[in-house]
């Protein structure tokens, strides 16, 4: 499947997958800003659009890296996965909180772009639903 890409741009890097297995594509940081009135929000921008097609969505995700080399540091995606709809044509951005040094740095890999399967749903109202071993149990119903 070929999928576009645009270069907002002349800096921008193009996405790229570090092996032949990996389900990601790399983003790269362009310029980021930091707002230290509202939780020392980071904001890295890729300077990168994507068209994902219909039926399919985009999972912006953090790099497993995230947790390594930052002792007593604890960064996190402020909305865990971006979802990039099929329809959406703006520059792909990540959003962190992080209470220290700046993450990333220009040219810096800061996440990842998983594209995926997305089926048309249609929701339909019930008074019953099947039954199920779990039935409602909720977290940690299963076990820890």
């Amino acid at each position: 499947m070929q999928v576009k890409f645009k270069k907002l741009h002349p800096d921008a890097i193009t996405p790229t997958k570090a092996t032949d297995g990996s389900a990601g594509f790399d983003l790269y940081v362009t310029a980021y800003a930091i707002d230290e009135k509202n939780n020392n929000k980071e904001t890295y921008f890729t300077d990168i659009s994507i068209e994902i097609p219909k039926g399919y969505v985009g999972l912006l995700c953090p790099r497993s890296s995230l947790c390594k080399g930052r002792p007593g540091r604890f960064p996190r995606m402020i909305n865990s996965i971006g979802v990039i709809d099929s329809d959406y044509r703006g520059e792909l951005r990540m959003v962190f909180e992080n209470k220290g040094k700046m993450l990333y740095d220009k040219g810096d890999r800061c996440g990842q772009l998983v594209i995926v399967p997305c089926p048309e749903i249609e929701l339909i109202e019930s008074d019953e639903l099947s039954t199920t071993e779990r039935g409602t149990g909720g977290f940690g119903s299963t076990g820890i």
